[in-house]
């Protein structure tokens, strides 16, 4: 497909096809830092994709650094009047670092005591100005509304800071294993075909895949206008799971982590069971080397945007530019 704007689905296509590269830039920089050897607890701040991407960070900083992190609502700083952030850190996450409810909690973050580290791709961007640290995704201009190559740097680009602060935590080798792994799906087709076929989702992931779920869920709303829900593979055996009583179709999206396997195979089962169409993507039918969890959730992510994007023009969408959205969404 050539560039033009005109032809609808054409930005995103040529966005999503350089998300691996991105990837690879942004995970092997050389993040500098402030000193955080006394950093309690790690706060992340974001919205709508970046908030996926925070939370698959989430898993994998906890993993790496064993200190508590979880997520924020902006609205804390922007509304509100802020909370004690001694002793910790927020990783405020913005593609477009212009939101300003995002700029305040960066702001409000850094006077209420923390050190604010800063996940942006455009630079000098007001949230930039308000951190102590940027941490570049450096994914290049991005015009199609919904984020695709910025949600995988900025994975990517949190991976980087995990590296700067310990020095054993090895981005490099899951890089390369991602320049090298498939950039599209063999069952892309199929997968397409079931997206069509149904109108409500679940997809499921854990740990780092259950960030990655958010993002495809979210994708799966705006640019295909389908009804979709993201769960912990924990979680939807509870109550969401008696929705599976209607048609449902179920993505699970696997890391491949041996200690969610159990996990992951239970919901299988349990949907399997009920009647729903239940697809797995696991990572390790692509990828033979061992990668990092969060790279894993990036890759998954990677490969399923085209699937979403075919799915949309085939629907006679024009993910571009989806009819009630917009690039930067200000929100207080």
């Amino acid at each position: 497909m050539t560039m033009n704007s005109t032809v609808p689905g054409a930005l995103m296509a040529k966005e999503s096809a350089e998300a691996i590269g991105v990837f690879v830039r942004a995970a092997t920089q050389n993040a500098t830092l402030p000193n955080m050897a006394d950093t309690k607890a790690i706060y992340t701040i974001a919205r709508g994709s970046s908030d996926a991407a925070a939370n698959i960070l989430s898993y994998e900083f906890m993993r790496e650094l064993g200190v508590p992190v979880t997520s924020l609502p902006p609205s804390v700083f922007s509304i509100g009047k802020g909370v004690s952030m001694d002793g910790a850190a927020a990783l405020v996450v913005s593609q477009s670092g212009a939101s300003e409810d995002l700029v305040r909690s960066a702001k409000g973050a850094a006077d209420r005591g923390a050190k604010v580290l800063a996940l942006t791709n455009i630079p000098n961007s007001p949230v930039e100005a308000a951190a102590e640290a940027t941490i570049a995704i450096g994914a290049g201009a991005e015009n199609a509304v919904p984020a695709t190559k910025t949600v995988v740097g900025s994975i990517a680009a949190g991976m980087a800071i995990l590296a700067g602060l310990d020095s054993k935590y090895d981005a490099k080798t899951s890089a390369d294993a991602l320049r090298n792994a498939p950039a599209t799906l063999p069952n892309a087709t199929a997968l397409r075909a079931a997206f069509l076929r149904a109108r409500h989702f679940y997809v499921i992931g854990r740990d780092t895949g259950f960030g990655a779920a958010q993002e495809v869920a979210l994708k799966l709303k705006e640019c295909c206008a389908l009804h979709a829900e993201a769960y912990s593979a924990s979680e939807v055996l509870h109550g969401p799971l008696q929705l599976a009583t209607n048609p449902l179709m179920v993505l699970i999206l696997d890391t491949g982590q041996a200690d969610i396997q159990d996990s992951l195979d239970q919901a299988e089962a349990r949907f399997t069971s009920v009647g729903c169409d239940v697809h797995r993507l696991r990572v390790t039918d692509h990828i033979e080397t061992a990668v990092k969890p969060a790279a894993a959730a990036a890759y998954l992510l990677a490969v399923m945007y085209p699937v979403i994007l075919e799915t949309a023009l085939a629907l006679g969408l024009n993910p571009d530019a989806p009819e009630t959205l917009s690039k930067v969404t200000q929100t207080t």
